[in-house]
């Protein structure tokens, strides 16, 4: 997964952002969110990407400190997930080292996260991108750590997103060649029409104008197409094993 702010017209519009944050490193949480809320006040369809980047970058510095070290390899592990211009590698470094030294904790950015992204009320679909975006960051180096797995289910529940939700999350990242069943959140109990049903809601739910419309930006879709191959081929496992049967 590789998000690209080129497209956004990145230059302008951070340098916007972070000009109307400022420099303290102390408390700027209140800082971000006023900053997104009035600079593009104007223009909620980029006021809703910028959200959406601001979380994931806000969010996976918190996730970075979440063990109390901050590696370097965790460092690298953020840059290889996002793909920014030279030339906007201090503004997108300013502002994950602001809200990495915050002093503000990471349920309070979460709690503000969730009012600010998508329809602002919990438990709404971009809420949801939000956690899946932080699981690719936190498996970037390769595994995904027990204290990663704490800080994602706390933000999943500050979202307003359920346990059964969470589980389904989880497997797709943790096991995603594993049970068909749990990557696409059904029972083998289910009949096969409810499982089509639920695979065609799922598929609705990940096509490009629905994502776009629900404020996240085109460069994070790759995510969602990595995320859409493994449904696929959950389904396809499925049906070919009902056939069989």
């Amino acid at each position: 997964m590789i998000i690209d702010f080129a497209c956004l017209q990145i230059s302008s519009l951070w340098d916007k952002l972070l000009g109307a944050i400022g420099d303290a490193a102390g408390n700027v949480l209140s800082g971000i969110v006023e900053a997104v809320r009035t600079v593009f006040e104007g223009d909620p369809e980029t006021r809703r990407q910028v959200s959406f980047s601001v979380a994931m970058i806000a969010l996976s510095a918190k996730m970075a400190k979440a063990d109390g070290v901050v590696t370097t390899a965790e460092v690298d592990a953020f840059r290889s997930i996002f793909n920014y211009p030279a030339e906007e590698a201090r503004n997108v470094a300013r502002l994950y080292n602001l809200a990495r030294q915050d002093v503000a904790g990471y349920e309070a950015y979460a709690e503000k996260i969730s009012k600010m992204c998508g329809s602002g009320q919990k438990g709404c679909p971009v809420l949801e991108d939000i956690v899946d975006g932080l699981f690719h960051i936190a498996k970037a180096d390769g595994a995904l750590h027990e204290k990663e797995i704490d800080f994602l289910a706390r933000i999943a529940d500050i979202f307003g997103i359920g346990e059964d939700r969470f589980t389904i999350l989880t497997e797709r990242h943790v096991n995603p060649e594993g049970d068909p069943y749990g990557i696409l959140g059904v029972s083998k109990a289910d009949d096969f029409a409810t499982i089509r049903k639920r695979y065609r809601s799922l598929a609705a739910d990940h096509h490009p104008d629905r994502l776009h419309a629900r404020g996240v930006p085109v460069e994070f879709h790759a995510a969602a197409n990595h995320r859409m191959a493994r449904l696929n081929a959950a389904y396809a496992a499925i049906e070919k094993e009902r056939r069989a049967a």
